[in-house]
């Protein structure tokens, strides 16, 4: 192996990865080295593993190459191929897969590899990660974004230039999250080149002679090492090699020159093989016994051209050689190498997957057998490598001859690439590709009840939907429904269950409310009670967003009972529907049979290979358990949607997905951490200008993240935009517990006026909804305002009745939410036992449930409802000046804006401005909790002796 010369400070930086990976606190690290080819990224590569070995880790090796780019999940199948623990093929699966939960069964792998070795923890180390599939870039990605909870490292070597977009983002994402150490490989130093490796490699050469291949080379090791290797080989034949050719692959090309027409055509089918050649296999593609090939395995090998792998498997020194031996190697001779290759891999049972890389080199023309693989090749990886299968269907559209006979296949492949297509990101490429589709099939073609250009239409429905072309989605099956003559009854079913989840989207539930009831109708009298189930899940769902709770529980308790009544099997094509139902239940606070029917739904869709639905049946568990307060098991869910979210490339389901995501952190992680705020952020950002329900949605959380954040001004706004003024574009069924933000947002910034209007309007609005959590939460805001005003007592008993719905109504967080912001008013309002006991009952639903946000919210209240605090860390200063300390000390008194500002003489604006300062450097999001951190603050400076912050001394209580 070549010396490794002039890397201390990276050496220095990756024994540090290990350092930090094998110890205590050892987790997931990913280490990213980026350079150009021939920089030196294997050799030091090769140095990290040598270095983990010897520390007793298990080290993993494998490479992704050139040729062989839409074999799926190669790398990583290269690195388990000899282990115990070994990855199958992931192309010999079954098609209805899912290639996300493969993801988590890799990542879960790693780390039972990791916590079972010899010794301690694991080194995956990937090579030439700028070729590797996509399906193996979405499993580094998901790693990198959920970082396996062992001593895993994964080192990735890449050339930074041929870096595809998708590869370089997930890197840089993990830098951002701290998860990621990038290295920047540059050119050797001249001193190490000169000096050490010339000298070992070739002995004899006049320093002088060494500087100017140096200099000829840029300091690129692979370069300088070429040169050097030409210059030895032209002393030794008593010719004066120039200092340099035209280019590295010349020089290359050059150390194959003494090589016999046997040796070199032995090289050419190394490189032709790829990682893939044994004894055996280049025996065959070079049509000359093992032994003739052994030799010249030996000749090859003793020059440095060669070198062994794992499994008795050869490959060229260097991908850079190998790329110049297979482009030089003679067209015709090439294509037949890949014939050889792919019909000797046929003979020994190999996946159609790694045989179509051949089949698709070989292919000169029109052959049927060939497009059988690739189309066989393409089926297995449809689900689990949708990147590879639209290729090699794309690969069999090109080589079919346009002509009337293979119209057919021709539309079936196309309609296949489609899908594939849309479930791996090539949204807009799928839309185009169905439009032909769709073009090629005529309207009044007969045959089966369900056709192709059916199936077609709907399914460009559903990419211009997740594009966030809601009008073209409905305008698209509206002609068709309306087209002469017009589709069959089958098909117009499966075209207006469509219409019915599009059409929302674009337009109010009561325009599409009729189209609705006509595809009900039409299944009823063709007695598919599957599409029945359908309809009336989508129409659920329709009236509960509108706000018509009394025909939202009609109509879900019907669909209930269909779906109840029918197999797995029936409801195999009905995933989002029944996801659409399930949200319903949701919104309905029926938890149970919403969760009931959402695990059902992922069941299905997974086996399905549904990818568009799963992030839906995800979300609508996860906010299941996000309402009754199972947080830990909520993130994963959510993490998991947005993973398929972003294979999918769709920005409005992003968007949908990050909102909810959102919605959990602010719950799940402690006060001040600003992750949820971002994310909302991010979400808002996706949805972009659009108006529809989901972006509203969005909008809305970032506003409760931004009161989290303290700054109730921005929370205010964002609710404005989500809803307009009148607030009627916000999810009714939702709006009491969004009119509570506006409450606290115009408490917090003096604005008690508005306040009670919209806690007013709260409370109508929820006592028509008749659901637990908002009429709750319309109570909270009644007693927002009331204890704005000094009316404490009035407010306690209000926060009670608040307390005693969500808990007849199971919405624990809110239970939760209610008991804690409670007790307090409680306290004051003289029931210390009771309040006691609503602090008690609160921190432990927090605790248990994962709500991080209120434990440490709970530990704050903790002096205001006991006399003396718990043990607890002081609580930091948070900067405030001398003003605005003075206003925070009157809000823990309990004085209202306008009191505040008569008796410091300033203007109330001026108090609010104040405190809209303070809100932020304080990262508290209430009045209330205003007055905690200043009683903490105060009750320290007691204990201590020391000067508080507002020149006041006694705790309150």
């Amino acid at each position: 192996m070549t010396p490794l010369v002039s890397r201390a400070t990276e050496l220095e930086l990756l024994d540090s990865v290990l350092d930090r990976t094998l110890g205590e606190d050892g987790g997931c690290s990913v280490v990213d080295l980026a350079g150009t080819a021939g920089i030196g990224k294997s050799r030091l590569m090769a140095e990290f593993c040598r270095r983990a070995q010897a520390r007793g880790m298990t080290v993993l090796r494998g490479r992704a190459t050139e040729y062989e780019q839409h074999i799926p999940y190669q790398p990583f199948s290269d690195a388990l191929a000899d282990h115990d623990m070994e990855l199958a093929d992931p192309g010999a699966m079954d098609a209805r897969g899912d290639r996300f939960g493969l993801q988590r069964s890799i990542a879960k792998l790693l780390v039972r590899i990791a916590r079972s070795g010899p010794g301690p923890g694991l080194v995956v180390a990937l090579d030439d990660l700028h070729w590797a599939d996509p399906a193996s870039l979405e499993l580094l990605d998901h790693v990198v974004r959920h970082p396996p909870n062992a001593p895993v490292v994964i080192v990735v070597a890449r050339r930074d230039r041929q870096t595809t977009a998708s590869l370089d983002a997930a890197l840089t994402r993990g830098i951002d999250m701290g998860t990621v150490l990038r290295l920047n490989l540059g050119p050797l130093a001249e001193q190490a080149c000169v000096e050490v490796l010339a000298p070992g490699l070739a002995p004899g050469m006049q320093p002088g002679r060494a500087a100017e291949l140096y200099s000829a080379s840029d300091g690129n090791p692979l370069y300088f090492l070429a040169l050097l290797q030409a210059g030895q080989a032209g002393r030794n034949t008593g010719q004066d090699a120039p200092p340099h050719s035209a280019g590295l692959g010349s020089v290359l090309l050059d150390e194959l020159t003494p090589l016999t027409a046997a040796q070199r055509r032995t090289a050419e089918a190394v490189a032709v093989l790829g990682d893939r050649g044994s004894t055996a296999l280049l025996s065959v593609v070079t049509g000359r016994d093992e032994a003739e090939v052994t030799a010249d395995l030996g000749a090859l090998t003793d020059r440095d051209l060669l070198r062994p792998g794992p499994g008795g498997r050869w490959a060229l020194r260097h991908p850079v050689l190998r790329a110049v031996v297979h482009e030089s190697t003679h067209p015709l001779e090439r294509v037949r190498m890949h014939r050889l290759a792919a019909d000797a891999l046929a003979a020994a049972g190999a996946p159609a997957s790694e045989r179509a890389h051949h089949v698709e080199q070989s292919l000169t023309g029109w052959d049927p057998q060939a497009v059988a693989v690739l189309s066989e090749a393409a089926e297995r990886s449809a689900a689990t490598a949708p990147a590879s299968s639209a290729h090699w269907l794309g690969v069999a559209l090109t080589h079919l001859p346009d002509q009337p006979q293979h119209a057919t296949l021709r539309r079936d492949l196309m309609l296949r690439r489609a899908r594939a297509l849309g479930v791996c990101g090539g949204l807009r490429e799928s839309r185009d590709l169905l439009h032909e589709v769709i073009a090629m099939s005529p309207p009044d073609e007969a045959g089966a009840p369900r056709s192709v250009r059916a199936s077609a239409v709907a399914l460009c429905a559903v990419m211009e939907r997740y594009l966030g072309r809601y009008a073209e989605a409905v305008a698209l099956l509206r002609r068709e429904l309306a087209r002469t003559p017009g589709p069959s009854d089958a098909d117009t079913v499966e075209l207006g269950l469509e219409l019915g989840s599009s059409a929302p989207h674009a337009t109010a539930y009561p325009q599409v409310r009729a189209d609705l009831a006509g595809t009900l109708a039409l299944a009823r009298s063709l007695g598919d009670e599957v599409a029945q189930a359908g309809a009336l899940g989508v129409a659920a769902l329709g009236e509960t967003y509108e706000g018509n709770m009394g025909a939202a529980r009609e109509t879900s308790d019907r669909a209930a009972a269909l779906v109840d009544a029918l197999t797995d099997h029936d409801l195999a094509g009905l995933c989002e529907p029944l996801a659409r139902l399930g949200w319903a239940e949701a919104f309905l606070e029926r938890y149970a049979d919403a969760e009931r029917h959402a695990d059902r739904g992922l069941t299905i869709a997974r086996r399905g290979g549904q990818l568009y639905v799963l992030p839906h049946l995800l979300l609508c568990k996860a906010y299941v358990q996000l309402q009754t307060l199972r947080l830990d098991s909520a993130r994963e869910l959510a993490d998991e949607a947005e993973t398929i979210a972003r294979g999918i490339g769709s920005d409005e389901l992003l968007a949908f997905v990050l909102t909810n995501k959102a919605y959990i952190q602010m719950f799940a992680l402690p006060p001040g951490d600003q992750a949820a705020l971002a994310v909302a952020e991010e979400a808002v950002a996706a949805a972009g200008a659009r108006t529809n329900w989901w972006a509203s949605i969005a909008w809305c959380v970032l506003a409760r993240a931004a009161m989290h954040a303290g700054d109730p001004q921005r929370a205010r706004a964002a609710v404005l935009r989500g809803g307009g003024d009148d607030l009627n574009a916000l999810h009714p069924s939702m709006r009491p517990l969004i009119l509570e933000i506006l409450v606290n947002s115009a408490i917090m910034t003096g604005d008690t006026g508005a306040a009670a209007t919209w806690a007013e309007r709260a409370r109508k609005e929820a006592e028509q909804l008749n659901l637990p959590s908002q009429q709750a939460s319309a109570l909270r805001s009644t007693a927002h305002c009331l204890a704005a005003g000094g009316d404490t007592a009035a407010a306690a008993e209000l926060f009670e009745e608040a307390v005693d719905r969500t808990a007849r109504g199971g919405v624990v967080l809110w239970e939760a939410f209610s008991l804690l912001f409670g007790a307090p008013l409680t306290a004051a309002a003289a029931d210390p036992d009771r309040a006691r006991a609503m602090w008690t009952r609160a921190r432990q639903l927090a605790e248990a449930g994962g709500a991080r946000q209120l434990t440490g919210l709970a530990d704050a209240f903790h002096p205001l409802v006991y006399d003396v605090p718990p043990a607890q860390p002081p609580a930091p200063d948070p900067g405030l000046s001398a003003r605005e300390r003075e206003i925070a000390a009157l809000v823990a008194d309990g004085l209202t804006t306008p009191a505040i500002a008569a008796r410091l003489f300033l203007s109330p604006r001026t108090v609010e401005s104040h405190l809209s300062r303070i809100y932020r450097k304080t990262g508290v999001t209430s009045r209330a909790a205003l007055a905690v951190l200043q009683t903490r603050l105060e009750l320290r400076d007691t204990t201590t002796g020391t000067t508080g912050p507002t020149g006041s001394s006694p705790s309150r209580s």
